[in-house]
């Protein structure tokens, strides 16, 4: 089956010293315990994780999140804020949320964007 995306979300994080209070392996429990079965049932999202602390400090983790509709990213959003990730071991800085190649479809264009080798 396919996934298509309706939209994307970039959950901007910073963890927070409870967090890195944490050893790595406590950390994983963590998250494989307290954060992710709230998560499971949800369909319709996917996600993909980036560190960023070695670039910046302001924000130190990005979750990109892609969603089926706008109720799955919706409920997403209320699984996690139901979890110790939101605000207790992250504080959520921004939320970007947006349509690929929104414009071209509304306009009936192709879409801008570069072709790598």
């Amino acid at each position: 089956m396919t996934f298509e995306t309706k939209l994307t979300a970039f959950m901007l994080i910073k963890t927070t010293p409870k967090w890195l209070s944490l050893a790595v392996p406590e950390r994983m429990r963590a998250f494989e315990t307290e954060i992710l079965p709230k998560l499971k049932d949800i369909e319709g999202v996917r996600s993909r994780y980036y560190d960023t602390e070695f670039y910046g400090a302001k924000v130190t983790d990005v979750w990109m999140w892609e969603a089926r509709d706008h109720e799955s990213y919706q409920l997403l959003v209320e699984a996690l804020r139901e979890t110790p990730f939101w605000d207790t071991y992250f504080e959520v800085v921004e939320l970007l949320v947006g349509v690929e190649n929104g414009y071209a479809l509304n306009y009936g264009v192709d879409p801008l964007a570069t072709v790598g080798d």
